[in-house]
């Protein structure tokens, strides 16, 4: 698909960056405006222009700043009469996917593009790969895996809740004009839908959930030999359960990637966390679980053996 150039459109995601650099992303409707800390944006005086475009905001009414259900409210913010005042310059832009990504709308919690670069750069994920998503949630990380395996490749989502995936959905196809051909978005249980899928198929599988080691029997089945599984994991979850699933013992290398930052979601719900004791919110750091699968049949290369550090002391006391 190619990218968007030329005018600028109605129904277009746009981004207006004033001097001081604040930035305000909104969607160019016809007779419609978008109201800033100085005057109001007309998209009528977008609408037609090439991005780099300064608009000035016009004047608006000093009493629709107020609250108009509740007055008392702001009797004392004199200041929010002064949003009225027009006058001021902004830079019309297409926004970067990072910024669409931040101001989009969202069902769920979703992946911050500084961790989203981490997942792409160490899982590997190039153009023309077959990827398989767990959870769509509100399209960040999908938006992005589009992106990286481009029209040649594709992308199969499965999501659990049908309401994340409406979301997930609008929000691509506002990205890229309409929905992505090379997108496969299925609503069901992760076991359920990827045993219909074909086997041996996929280069590279995405997990984001709060226990991926008991996914690995159906992604050993549909990923092809010697490719990537990634995992997302919570430093609090790290410890999994060994020997659940047998296609654990499968796994040719393992590799872990600290660093990313996930924010705490409350609420009921099978990928929530639990609340901390003091029910304070917080954020939790992750780690990116990158495992490659062998081929089927193949022996497992075996370690050197290393005796217990209790071991080799007590060996040394004898000898001494």
């Amino acid at each position: 698909m190619e990218p968007r150039r030329g005018p600028l459109t109605a129904g277009e995601k746009v981004q207006f960056t004033d001097r001081k650099g604040k930035k305000i992303t909104g969607q160019l409707v016809a007779g419609g405006s978008t109201q800033t800390e100085h005057g109001l944006i007309l998209h009528d005086d977008v609408i037609g222009k090439t991005e780099g475009t300064v608009i000035l905001t016009v004047h608006a009414k000093r009493e629709a700043q107020v609250n108009q259900v509740y007055p008392e409210k702001d009797k004392n913010k004199p200041w929010k009469s002064s949003r009225a005042i027009g006058g001021w310059e902004y830079a019309v832009m297409r926004p970067r996917l990072a910024d669409y990504v931040l101001s989009m709308p969202r069902g769920a919690q979703i992946m911050y593009p500084k961790d989203i670069a981490q997942v792409i750069q160490l899982g590997d994920i190039r153009s023309g790969m077959r990827v398989l998503e767990s959870g769509a949630g509100s399209g960040a990380m999908s938006v992005n895996l589009l992106d990286a395996v481009g029209e040649r490749g594709h992308l199969t989502t499965i999501e659990l809740r049908p309401e994340f995936a409406k979301v997930a959905q609008a929000n691509a196809t506002l990205y890229y004009g309409e929905a992505p051909s090379w997108w496969d978005l299925k609503t069901g249980d992760f076991d359920s839908v990827a045993a219909e899928l074909p086997e041996h198929w996929f280069d590279r599988i995405m997990l984001d959930m709060l226990d991926p080691w008991n996914r690995l029997e159906q992604a050993y089945r549909v990923i092809r030999p010697r490719r990537r599984v990634g995992q997302l994991r919570n430093y609090h979850h790290a410890d999994e359960p060994h020997g659940r699933s047998p296609a654990r013992g499968r796994l040719l290398d393992r590799a872990a990637d600290p660093g990313i930052v996930r924010t705490h979601m409350e609420g009921p719900g099978p990928r929530r966390t639990p609340r901390p004791p003091d029910d304070r919110p917080y954020r939790f750091p992750c780690y990116l679980a990158r495992h490659g699968l062998r081929v089927r049949g193949a022996q497992k290369a075996r370690s050197r053996d290393q005796g217990h550090t209790d071991r080799h002391r007590l060996a040394h006391r004898r000898t001494a």
